[in-house]
Formats: structure tokens, sequence, C-alpha cells
């Protein structure tokens, strides 16, 4: 199968900054930079500072890929050159396959209004208009007709939570609300590609969690290629389809949030994910096993008596046809069936703890665990019984 290019590439970029009165030779902050110079030792030799070098990467359509670092990495301004805010010094910024470093003042215009939006920490709203006025902002540059951009405004409010609050005045909103408004100006213009720089960072922890979720549910219905900027390991991995560490303005590595926790590239990059919330990037899919025993509905309780005392276990899981769940029978059960006091179909417990999504994250299933008197049963969306998870396997995730 051909697979789709990526809507965003990002090749050998550099953006250097140096002194207004500089008046040296940029050539040797490269040279070094290339060389593997660190970035204090080409400030030192050169008076530039390097805030990003040589940072390649590239972002598939529909991802939301996270960009991760401490203070001063150069996240910030590397997700400026994705939009031109910031000229990078050197390399390409590719969407779609057009280099966008070489547009005019003209095109990046143009590109700002249609294809790429951006969320900034604080918002960057307009304090003199409601909320309406601020999201359909945009469209009024764009000149769309008032009753069409205060149609897709109220539509976008909707979507972001914020229905029946499109006349209040920004100062009588609460700082996530701002947020809210934030992302709906960013998606009004309906943009290929919605740049988010540290967007929540400045909210408390229950806020943001409230923004993490409704983000994941905005991807989801809206299919959005998103790039988001934040310094919170536990943010970028339960955000991010795949997520890329930067120190002093290099890229260190990119990878799956699953594949960065089992192989990071290197001794900083252990070290920066060592306080992860495991529990929050590992799935259900990762933890779940095969049960020891199941037998088919039609087999009957003298099977599953015989399969029980082979696997050396006191239940077994019941499926129908195509491998659908149907229960758990115990030990219990099936005798009672032998001796004539129940049917097998009578014996079947069904109501048995399940998760319905292999996907899920394994600390959306620690409430179900806690209170579970059998391991949990994993299906999928077409019911078909696919493994399950005990609780030392949810509890071990928490320690990995």
């Amino acid at each position: 199968m051909r697979q789709e290019p990526p809507i965003l590439e990002v090749k050998h970029l550099y953006k250097l900054f140096a002194p207004h009165d500089f008046r040296g030779d940029r050539k040797m902050a490269y040279k070094l930079l290339e060389l593997g110079a660190t970035r204090k030792d080409v400030l030192e030799t050169t008076g530039i500072t390097a805030a990003v070098s040589d940072v390649s990467f590239e972002v598939k359509r529909g991802e939301l890929f996270v960009l991760i670092g401490l203070s001063g990495s150069g996240k910030s301004t590397l997700v400026r050159c994705l939009n031109m805010l910031h000229r990078p010094s050197r390399g390409e910024v590719l969407m779609d396959g057009e280099d966008i470093t070489q547009y005019s003042e003209a095109q990046l215009r143009e590109l700002r209004r249609t294809k790429v939006s951006m969320v900034f920490q604080h918002g960057g709203l307009l304090s003199h208009r409601d909320v309406l006025g601020n999201v359909a902002y945009g469209l009024e540059i764009r000149q769309v007709p008032k009753e069409e951009r205060q149609a897709r405004a109220l539509e976008i409010l909707r979507m972001v939570g914020l229905e029946g609050y499109e006349h209040e005045a920004l100062g009588s909103l609460s700082g996530g609300m701002k947020q809210r408004v934030g992302i709906a100006r960013a998606l009004a213009n309906d943009p290929e590609i919605l740049l988010m720089d540290e967007a929540f960072s400045a909210l408390d922890p229950l806020v943001k969690n409230d923004l993490q979720f409704e983000l994941l549910r905005i991807r989801e219905q809206t299919g959005k290629t998103i790039v988001f900027i934040t310094h919170d390991i536990n943010e970028a991995f339960k955000l991010g389809d795949r997520v890329g560490i930067l120190r002093d303005g290099r890229m260190v590595q990119v990878d799956t949030p699953e594949r960065m926790l089992e192989q990071p590239a290197d001794e900083y990059v252990r070290r920066f994910i060592h306080n992860v919330n495991a529990s929050k990037v590992l799935s259900v899919r990762n933890v779940m096993t095969v049960p020891g025993c199941i037998v088919k509905q039609s087999d009957g309780a003298h099977v599953a008596l015989t399969n029980m005392r082979t696997s050396g276990v006191s239940s077994a899981y019941v499926v129908g046809e195509a491998m659908h769940l149907r229960g758990i029978i115990t030990l219990e059960g099936a005798l009672g069936v032998r001796e004539g006091r129940l049917t097998f179909e009578e014996a079947i417990i069904k109501d048995v703890p399940l998760v319905d999504n292999p996907d899920l994250p394994i600390a959306d299933i620690v409430p179900l665990a806690a209170k579970a008197a059998f391991p949990i049963a994993v299906v999928d969306e077409d019911h078909v019984f696919r493994g399950i998870v005990t609780k030392a396997s949810v509890l071990s995730s928490f320690v990995a």
C-alpha cells in the first residue's frame, strides 16, 4: 500500500540569533554546530545563540505530534518557524511538499489565514471583543460575510463546549474558558494544521485535564493535524501519537510514547521520562494476556471442568460463535451443572468486568480493576474476545 506523504516536513532546520550589532561570520557558527559543538560553545566562540540546530522530523496528516523540552530547549522557537513567525536561518519547512521558507509575505499571510492556525499560551485574544467576536475574527479578516462567519463561529463554540457564552466579555471568563476561545478561534478558519504553544501550561491540573480530553475529542471529530508544544512529559505522552524531545536546540529522539519508554535513545531521554506515569501511556492492549482457560458455549460443563483441571484454574471464559464473549463459568458453577442443579446457560456469569476498547489507557481501568472479582475481559468493537487484564498487570504499570 502506498504511504500518504507527510503534511509537514522539517529538514535540517537552523535558527540562529545574533546581536543587532553583530559583524562576525555566521559560517563559523554553522561549522561548529555541524561538528557537534554545544550551544554554549558556539555562543562563547561566535556570540551567536543557536536556538534550533539541524532539526529534522515529519508530521503525518491527522497526527497529533508533540514537541517537548525543558525551558530554553528551542521548542517555542521551532514551532514559530513552522508558520514563519521566525524565519529559519537555514533549512526547509515543507507543507504538502512546498517549502514555505521561500514564500513571499503575501503568500505567508494567506498561509496563516487558511492553512495554519496557532494557539498561544495566553490566548492572544482581543479584549475589546466578546467571545463570538474573537472566534469570528479570522473569518472577518478573510472578508467572509457576517452571517456566514457568525454561523461558523457558533458551530465551533458548540464544539468546544462554549455554547451560550458567545456574547460574554473575555474578562468574565476563567482561564480554561479563555483557552477554549483561543482554540475555537484557531479552528474557525478550518486550518489543515493547528500549532499549540504551551496552550495549557498556565492552567490548574483539573482544568488542564479537561482541556486535554477536549483536545483529543476535537482531533477525533475534525481529523486536524496538530503540533503541540509542552514541557510536561505526562501531557506529551497522554496527547501525542508521536513525541519529539528537544535538548539545547537539537532533536534527541522522535518516537511513539510506548517505544520511547521501552527504548530511550540515550541517558538524557531516560532521565527526562523517568517520572512519567506509565499507566497513562500504556494501553490495555499492552498488558492484556491470553486467559488460561477458554471453553466454547457448545462444549458443556464436563469439558469446562477438564480444561480447568488441566490449566490449574478455577474458572473459564465462555465464548460463542465467532469468539464472542458469553461470560465466565466457575468451578462451582460447572459442578452444579454436572450434578443437575443448573443448566450450562444458567451457570454462565454474564455480568463480568469488561473493557470494549483495547487501546484504552490503563489508568482509565483502575477503578474497574479495583472492584473486579475476576480479571477484566477485553473485547473489541465487535465484541470479539481478545484477552484479559489482571489486577497484577494493572498495578505493575504504575511501577514500570
